[in-house]
This record gives structure tokens, sequence and C-alpha cells, in this order.
């Protein structure tokens, strides 16, 4: 029970804190975008789209953090056995994100909401600039610690204290999985502010609240169409990569997502699949032939190998240790195989819109007036943000039984000392917390992407003497 809860408070946690996550990277380089456009051209459009999808930034950075903090929470209660386990390596690189990217995050962003005026123009844009390269700093230590769980490199078992120790920090760095993953996630985030981006100014052309302001949204909404595109491009070609590497060094993740049974040559792929109940008879299949073998392995005859035949390797390898020993070497079929498709028909989905929105906006039109315009416009925004949700389900799910693969399993890393009473007062009052949040997060965002651009105020014109003191004494 306890570790059924701990599973459970793992996942609300991590996948709320992980809706904000792209939105902030991909804004945050928008942000940065129209900021400098505005230095270079002195266009107050841009100036004018910097602030406004600086304010959506500024939200989600803000429940990002506090999301964040509470997820730091649950693993020192919950987890305490995997902390001691691998604390040594999964500490250092959260250790310099919290030091440095983190640092750099907050402290420049402070330097650019207050800075307005006050700090000279160029560096009033590097300061945002500076908080998107953290928040990619960020999301690369924190991969860093995810791939080592899903491809442990660079350490080795202390057999005096039972606990893995860091031996080459730079292979966790350069870690193979980190190395597709860590590409895969950034032009995800891409995706997601571009969508965000393309879904507001779409709002605002069907609003029509301000006229003159329409060649504004249709730019923004031009912008974010191309940057989805390009981004989705991105994601899916270093989606390609992770796939390939994913095959190598966890099988069984890439045969759940699948729910491939039976090892076999110039495997399909599935698009949609009606299995029986528990998941191991077909009924009804949508397939591509040899996709999978291609995804998998870059051959079109390629093997891919199959749960049952991995399950019997993995039993007789890892069986006869406590620490490796599990029930099933088997994730959970209908979620990793649900998750995966989700994350890809999202992606692709958003992508599409993005083409619409550009056919529709072609040749300098700006109208919008259809009924399912703001619906699409809604759609297009969470659309990415979802499919990140599902890709990071998908990840987390299709690892288990094990929390590092082949080396450690979940069972043995939750807490021996946490009765399932306290985990669950702990999940009721979280999940209360995030209800609350969310309640915030919508209503903030609704009420500033409904308002739109603000238009740019004149400064009033003062004299010296009319001017606020610098220092006085």
């Amino acid at each position: 029970m306890e570790l059924d809860l701990a599973r459970w408070q793992f996942a609300v946690t991590t996948v709320y804190h992980f809706l904000f996550v792209p939105v902030t990277i991909g804004l945050s380089a928008f942000v940065a975008g129209f900021h400098t456009a505005y230095l270079k051209n002195r266009n107050p459009q841009h100036l004018r789209m910097a602030k406004f999808l600086g304010k959506l930034f500024t939200i989600n950075f803000a429940l990002g953090l506090v999301t964040g903090i509470v997820q730091e929470f649950q693993f020192g209660m919950n987890w305490s056995d995997y902390s001691r386990f691998v604390g040594d390596i999964f500490g250092a690189p959260l250790a310099i994100e919290a030091l440095l990217a983190f640092f750099l995050e907050s402290t420049f962003l402070g330097l650019w909401i207050f800075g307005w005026g006050r700090i000279p123009e160029k560096l009033h844009v590097a300061c945002i600039w500076i908080v998107h390269i953290g928040t990619l700093m960020s999301a690369y230590f924190i991969l860093a610690a995810n791939s080592f769980m899903q491809h442990p490199v660079g350490y080795r078992i202390n057999p005096t204290t039972g606990r893995a120790e860091l031996t080459d920090f730079v292979a966790v760095l350069t870690n193979k999985v980190q190395m597709v993953t860590f590409p895969h996630t950034a032009f995800a985030a891409y995706l997601t502010g571009a969508a965000v981006v393309l879904g507001a100014s779409m709002w605002q052309l069907h609003r029509r609240k301000v006229e003159d302001d329409m060649p504004m949204y249709r730019t923004a909404a031009r912008v974010g169409a191309i940057a989805l595109i390009i981004a989705g491009a991105g994601v899916a070609i270093s989606g390609d990569q992770q796939g390939k590497v994913m095959t190598e060094v966890q099988p069984m993740k890439m045969a759940a997502a699948e729910a491939l049974y039976e090892t076999q040559d110039s495997a399909p792929f599935s698009i949609v699949t009606i299995s029986s109940l528990d998941g191991k008879q077909e009924k009804v299949a949508i397939t591509v032939p040899k996709l999978l073998s291609f995804l998998g392995t870059g051959d079109f005859d390629g093997t891919i190998h199959g749960i049952n035949d991995l399950e019997r390797q993995y039993e007789a390898k890892y069986n006869a240790d406590p620490l490796t020993r599990a029930a099933t070497y088997t994730p959970t079929l209908p979620l990793t195989y649900w998750s995966f498709r989700l994350m890809i028909g999202l992606g692709m989905a958003s992508v599409g819109v993005g083409l619409l929105s550009l056919w529709i906006l072609r040749g300098g039109r700006t109208h919008a007036r259809a009924r399912w315009w703001p619906l699409l416009s809604v759609a297009v925004a969470l659309g990415p943000v979802l499919g990140n949700a599902f890709g990071w389900i998908f990840t987390e799910t299709g690892r288990q039984p094990w929390l590092i693969f082949g080396v450690f399993t979940t069972k043995s890393g939750v807490s021996p000392g946490v009765s399932a009473g306290e985990v669950l007062t702990s999940l009721i009052v979280f999940t209360t917390l995030y209800a609350v949040l969310a309640v915030i997060e919508i209503g903030l965002t609704i009420r500033y992407a409904r308002a739109g651009a603000e238009p740019i105020k004149e400064q009033a014109a003062t004299s010296e003497d009319d001017a606020p003191l610098q220092f006085a004494y």
C-alpha cells in the first residue's frame, strides 16, 4: 500500500510540475525574441508582444517554482532508501541545477521584470536571454539525473556500504540517453511555447478588441505557427534518435510501447490496436509495415525484441538479487501504449494546426470569424502541454519496475519508516494544493490572455527638478 501511494504521489507531483516546464522554456525564448526584435527595429508592436508574453511566462514560472519545491519534499519523504542508495550520484546534477541554473533564472528574471527604464536596454534584453539559457540549463541537469535512472553510467556499487558511488561525472552528463533526450525535450518545449504564442494570437484575432492591433497579432500568430512547424520537425527527428537509443538500452520499454509480445524481424508500427482485456490477443490493428523496425534499429528488416522473450531474459538475469528482483519486468501495457500514442498524436496535431493557421492567414488576411476558431486556439495551446505530460508519463512508467534500470527496483526505494496513512495524508494535501494552484493558474492565464497586449504608455516629460531622487543625504 505504501509503495502504491508513494507512486501515485510521485505521479501527481511530477506530472503537474511538468505542465509548466515546457511552457516556461518555450515562452522565455519568444519573450526574448520579441524584445530583441524591438531593440533592432524599434517597432512598438514587438515591445508590446514581449511584455504580453512576458506576463504569461511569469505566471507559469511562478507556478513551476512552487510545484517544484513540493516535488523535492515528496522525494525526501517517500523515497529515502532510494536517496540513500543513489544520493551521491543523483544529488550532483540536481545541486548544480539549483545553485547555477535556478540562480540564473530567478535573478535575471527579477532584473528583467523590474529593469524597464532602469538599466541599459542591451543589458535588459541580455537578462531575458540569460533567463532562457537558465531554463535550458535547468532542463539539462535534471534530465541528466533522470537519464542515469534510464541508463546508469559513471558509477560503481560500494560493496561495504551497498551504495552507488559516482566515478565519472562527465559520463553522467554525456550519457547516451541524455544526448538524445535533451534535444527532444528542448524541441518539445519550443513547440509548446510556439503553440501558446499561436493560440493567444489566434484568440485575439477572433475577438478583434482593437482593430488596429490585428496586424500585430497576425504577425505573432505567423511567427508562432512557423516556429511550431520547425520545432515539430525537430521533435520528430530527435524522437527518432531517441527511439533507437531506447531500443538499445531499454528494449522492454519499446516492446511495451508497441505491446509487442513476440520478437519480430521487419516489425510493423501500430497506429491503433484493440486487443483482449488482458492485452495479449489482438482483435483489430491498424499498422504500418516494417516501420517499428526502422524506428527502433534504423533498418526496415531489423529485429525488435518482444515482451515474452525479454521477460524470460530479465527473470534469469535479475531474480537472484533482492535489489533487482521483481514480480514482473513488464510495465503496465495500456498506460505505456496509449501515453506513447497520445504524446505523438498531440504533437502531430499541433503541427497540423500550425500549417492550417498559415494557410488561413496567408496574403495579409486577419479574419478569423469562424465559430470553431476560439476552440481551436485553446486546443492548439493546450495540445503540446498535454503531449509533453503524456511523454513524461510514458518515460517514467515504461521504465517500471525499475527506479534505476537493471540496478534498483521501485519497491526497493520506498521509505520504510513512512506509513500508508502518512503518505495518503500528504497525497491529499498536495492534490488539494495543486487544485487550488490550478484554479489560480487558469484564472490568471485567462485574465491576461483576454486582456491582450497593453498599449505603450508615453512617458510624461519631466524637468530635472521633477525627476525622482537617485541619492540623498
